[in-house]
């Protein structure tokens, strides 16, 4: 017979400790506890909060990536413009140079017609030379070509009287030019030397020698940014919007509508040309007149031997009066100037042309510092001697209607004698240094870079004489190249 089963007691859920009873947690309440419906909700939403931050912080990581990177190529290829346009420039200097070296006459610049100097195609660059106007009140579109450094005054030979008629020039800026400039340091009166310098902080000495560069004037005493470049910030010869507007942006300027530049843009260092023939030989000298040179000359250019002995008798003591506009005979062969020697040979405009680079006054080797009167402004014919604003207005008025032939001799019928013979040693008709300031822009009108290059053909090819990056002074290629440029990119 079996026995009935007992029921088994369920496990309990306390345990005894000395005697007593201790209560245990029931698993079965916490896995109640655990898995309820609230507790579920809240952890999985912690949870996609978290992703989302991580999903946030990823995104603003790619994003930044991405436009760092946008960027980083941005200048890559504005630096990849750049180099287009300062290789675009290189081009552009050596064909200038292979220009300038192979003119058909010596002193005489290349053909405009010819020489190519706006826009020109290099590659995916382009380049431009920014030149200077002949009539100073065409300041509002930029001229395109070389410049003649011969049509400025030169720093190192001109007189203070000179000096001080420039634009912005007082007598004292232009003894501090001469004393700057001279072997003593023996200040001229209202000038500036040693003692002057040494009050400056920092200080320093007077140079007391040649000028190298016209950036030199910034060293002399005296000088501001104002005088030297007045509004014309960036030395294009062009009134620019920046340049118009009173004080609401650099450059200070009276807003009237007219372009004033400064002292820089009429001066410099590198005026000269040699004191020989084409072919080598010494010139003739007609200072104390040569006879027997001159008339070999003379006959060696096709002069009629009838003409030799009748201008040969003008310098003669026995000479007849000269004629209508000649000045009567002096009763000496001496010459102060080129043009004192033309107006009294009574030579025509055709003879005297056949000769003129061929006679000289001077003995020097080079002569420095002479104004080409066929190519500067009336602002710096009015520093001649002798000549003031109204004269050098008249002379360009006759000039822009006369084919000058890169002489001297249509300055006779424009001058008085006693004129005449004062601006004579200062006045040239050619020049042998030109300045080609370069600006260039890479593919997609980017990278602009601008240098200047002076080039000395003095010595039969070009040389560089001086390579400035003017790049810094900003856009100089004026409004209608930018609208050019914009146009071009709008163009599918």
């Amino acid at each position: 017979m079996r026995l009935p089963q007992q029921p088994v007691p369920a496990a309990s859920s306390r345990r005894i400790v000395c005697g007593q009873p201790e209560a245990m947690p029931s698993v079965q309440a916490s896995r109640t506890a655990a898995g309820s419906p609230r507790h579920g909700v809240a952890e999985r939403g912690s949870v996609l909060i978290i992703v989302l931050w991580v999903a946030f912080g990823l995104v603003s990581l790619a994003i930044y990536f991405a436009n760092s990177s946008s960027l980083e190529l941005r200048a890559a290829d504005n630096r990849v413009a750049t180099l287009e346009a300062e290789q675009a420039i290189a081009g552009a200097a050596r064909y200038l140079s292979n220009a300038l070296a192979n003119v058909t006459e010596p002193g005489v610049p290349p053909d405009p017609a010819s020489l190519k100097v706006e826009a020109i195609q290099i590659g995916t660059a382009r380049f431009w030379l920014i030149g200077q106007p002949l009539d100073e009140e065409d300041d509002l579109e930029v001229t395109f070509g070389l410049v003649d450094e011969g049509a400025k005054l030169n720093l190192n030979t001109a007189t203070a009287a000179m000096l001080a008629k420039l634009p912005r020039m007082s007598a004292e800026l232009a003894a501090a030019v001469v004393d700057w400039r001279d072997e003593d340091s023996n200040p001229s009166e209202n000038g500036a030397e040693d003692e002057i310098y040494a009050r400056l902080n920092p200080p320093y000495r007077s140079k007391n020698a040649p000028f190298e560069s016209i950036e030199e004037l910034r060293l002399v005493y005296g000088f501001t940014q104002d005088i030297l470049y007045d509004e014309d910030a960036n030395m294009n010869a062009v009134l620019d919007r920046n340049e118009d507007d009173e004080d609401a942006t650099s450059p200070n300027d009276n807003h009237d509508g007219v372009l004033n530049r400064g002292v820089l843009a009429y001066v410099t260092v590198h005026s000269k040309q040699p004191n020989t023939r084409t072919n080598g030989d010494a010139k003739i000298n007609i200072a104390t007149l040569d006879v027997q040179g001159l008339t070999r000359l003379m006959t060696e250019v096709g002069i009629s031997a009838e003409r030799v002995p009748q201008v040969l008798l003008r310098f003669s003591t026995s000479a007849p009066p000269g004629g209508t506009n000649q000045p009567p005979p002096s009763g000496n062969n001496t010459n102060g100037s080129m043009l004192q020697f033309y107006v009294r040979s009574g030579l025509t405009a055709e003879e005297f042309h056949l000769i003129e680079n061929d006679v000289t006054t001077s003995t020097n080797a080079m002569l420095e510092g002479l104004v080409n009167v066929n190519t500067a402004t009336a602002t710096v014919l009015a520093c001649l001697p002798g000549l003031d604003a109204e004269k050098a207005d008249a002379l360009i008025a006759t000039r822009s209607g006369t084919d000058t032939q890169h002489s001297i001799a249509w300055l006779k019928d424009a001058l008085e004698a006693q004129v005449a013979e004062q601006v004579g040693p200062f006045i040239t008709g050619r020049s042998y240094v030109h300045t080609a300031d370069i600006a260039a822009l890479g593919h997609h009108g980017r990278g602009y870079s601008r240098v200047k290059f002076i080039f000395d053909t003095t010595e039969g090819g070009a040389k560089i004489r001086q390579r400035l990056d003017l790049t810094h002074l900003g856009w100089a290629l004026g409004l209608e190249v930018r609208r050019q440029i914009a146009e071009a990119q709008d163009t599918p």
